[in-house]
């Protein structure tokens, strides 16, 4: 387990979920205004307006916000007009750190990000100084209920896909960025909606903490995560088992 998925997992243990829902359905309904201003309202026309919308149904948004989000933004008065920024940085320990924002300012968001860098022992730099450091994939999830391993791989391969892993958490099929909607269509065909598409980073190195340090980079990782304008952290970070148990207690 590494990285964001890994702090999110922490946080899960430590029962911080439910108190970011308002905050997580404000981020799901800002990534459907995106979606739909750059293609057709309609999510069957509209890749990533579908994913956006599917992702919005597994956080348990009801029907009538989903709709009410669209139809905003695809209205004459559609409300803020957001841009997708990215910004890379260094964490303590130096961890390598990619924040995706969708946002209505570029300044402000920009300052907020560079202040929590600063005042959590990191530091913003340009775009790219980090990237290099990680490889950017279509990821589509599934629950380990929806195939058994064998039946997932074979149907991900058939598809295209470039990767597939499943476990008790349940399946992750890896694709090239172009294949990432061809590959969740066909599976969808096979096995249903998915948990979940999406580009994702993945780092090709990670970088192992100790207690200390896993402290100050999830204080970093949260700031970030919990700012509004902010909608995917990811950091090539690695916490053992025996360090994470602390954390978790």
């Amino acid at each position: 387990m590494a990285g964001h998925s890994q702090f999110k997992n922490i946080m899960h243990r430590k029962g911080a979920q439910d108190a970011k829902r308002a905050r997580a359905f404000a981020k799901l309904i800002r990534e459907i205004t995106v979606s739909a201003r750059q293609g057709l309202p309609d999510p069957a026309f509209n890749p990533r307006l579908r994913s956006a919308v599917q992702a919005a149904r597994v956080a348990n948004m009801t029907k009538d916000t989903i709709d009410r989000a669209i139809k905003k933004a695809s209205g004459a008065a559609g409300g803020e007009d957001y841009v997708e920024v990215r910004y890379e940085g260094y964490g303590p320990a130096g961890v390598a750190i990619i924040v995706e924002t969708l946002t209505d300012n570029r300044n402000r968001t920009a300052s907020d990000i560079r202040s929590a860098f600063s005042k959590y022992g990191g530091a913003l730099g340009e775009t790219g100084s980090v990237s290099f450091q990680f490889e950017r994939n279509g990821v589509v999830r599934y629950p380990a209920a929806a195939a058994d391993a064998e039946a997932m791989l074979e149907a991900a391969i058939e598809a295209g896909a470039a990767d597939v892993e499943s476990g008790e958490d349940g399946h992750e099929v890896r694709t090239a960025i172009e294949d990432l909607f061809s590959v969740r269509d066909a599976l969808e065909e096979k096995f249903g909606p998915a948990e979940s598409a999406k580009l994702e980073w993945r780092p090709n190195v990670s970088v192992e903490l100790n207690e200390e340090q896993a402290r100050s980079v999830l204080k970093l990782v949260d700031v970030l995560d919990e700012h509004d304008d902010v909608q995917t952290v990811t950091a090539n970070f690695e916490v053992p088992e025996a360090v994470l148990q602390k954390l978790s207690d």
